[in-house]
């Protein structure tokens, strides 16, 4: 898998990318996957009305929007939004007009509820 770089992310390079599925209406660019105790670190493109269930944040989350408005159920987080989600913190994420972020994960979340 090629380098992600800082300049590949913010002028927009990642459109070129490849994704893959993730859940329904979102996709997933791994920058780098979960390997041992390191953190996961990825795109991921939501289409307009895409959602992701109810989850608990098994550690640190962090996201940075880099297109769109991503959204749950303390706000809507546009373009720039630094968005930092503690351990054992749960929330619904979803983006009405569609968006894309780059996330990382200390650990996996644990998904609490499914349609």
């Amino acid at each position: 898998m090629p380098e992600t770089t800082r300049e590949l992310l913010t002028s927009g390079g990642w459109k070129d990318l490849d994704f893959g599925p993730f859940r329904e209406g979102v996709t997933i660019h791994w920058i780098r996957s979960f390997e041992g105790d390191q953190p996961g670190v990825a795109l991921l493109k939501y289409e307009a009305g895409a959602s992701v269930p109810r989850h608990r944040h098994e550690g640190l989350e962090t996201i940075l929007v880099l297109e769109g408005v991503q959204s749950d159920e303390a706000g809507d987080y546009g373009r720039g939004t630094y968005i930092v989600n503690a351990r054992g913190t749960e929330h619904s994420v979803w983006s009405d007009t569609g968006c894309v972020v780059l996330i990382q994960w200390d650990q996996p979340v644990k998904i609490l509820e499914e349609k």
